[in-house]
């Protein structure tokens, strides 16, 4: 027999539930916050592209989950056409900012592979990338379930771009790996090609994410929604 939530108890596991939402993206940004400046310097010593990309893709996502992270905070201090005009935005400015870093990422890597440029080893980076691969996904799988909770279109898109740079830590650590132990130069820009398309994939997904204030999970003290594109949607 199916049981009925009463309201009281769903507000509570909403509440619950976005404390520690807001408490994973603190987490988020903090760690891609000291990803990012690890791997831009090791990138920057041992001229790595890929490993710069990688540091790159760290800065968006810690401005993507700032912005997240603001909304949450913010819940109900605008109405709905505010938030989803700001949210709207946001996803404009981490799409074209994904846009810009795939260009930059393939410019230089066609560039190093067209100049036989090698970079140096880095034991830094494969450390990095090793660590990033083990924490992304449990990272990515705790959003996942506080998203599915809430309900929450945003926190969904960002778990999966959590999962996105797990994807990446791969490639990376592929080719610095294959630099160090056998000598494979063009590894590492061949690695900074194969992130483009998932980078501009990341770019698109920004482009397309709904700015539907209810379905974010922001209306969190209301069983009801009266906005109309949750209409739409439900």
């Amino acid at each position: 027999m199916a049981t009925t939530s009463q309201p009281g108890d769903w507000a509570s596991r909403r509440r619950a539930a976005l404390v520690r939402g807001r408490r994973l993206e603190y987490l988020t940004v903090g760690w891609n916050s000291l990803e990012a400046v690890a791997a831009i310097v090791a990138g920057a010593f041992a001229g790595s592209i890929a490993l710069v990309g990688f540091g790159l893709d760290s800065v968006i996502e810690t401005s993507s989950g700032l912005a997240l992270l603001w909304r949450l905070s913010h819940a109900n201090e605008r109405n709905s056409d505010s938030r989803e005009r700001a949210e709207r935005i946001s996803l404009r400015i981490v799409g074209v900012s994904f846009l810009a870093l795939a260009t930059y990422v393939g410019y230089e890597a066609v560039r190093d592979l067209w100049t036989r440029q090698a970079p140096e080893h880095s034991i830094p980076g494969i450390v990095i990338a090793a660590v990033s691969l083990i924490a992304m996904p449990l990272l990515a799988r705790a959003k996942r379930k506080v998203a599915q909770t809430l309900n929450s279109n945003a926190l969904k898109a960002d778990s999966r771009q959590t999962y996105l740079c797990a994807y990446l830590s791969v490639i990376l650590l592929g080719g610095l790996l294959l630099n160090v132990l056998v000598g494979w130069w063009w590894a590492d820009p061949v690695a900074g090609l194969i992130m483009v398309p998932i980078i501009v994939r990341e770019a698109i997904e920004a482009q397309r994410g709904d700015p539907c204030a209810c379905n974010d999970g922001l209306e969190l003290l209301s069983a009801e929604c009266s906005d109309s594109c949750c209409d739409e949607k439900n």
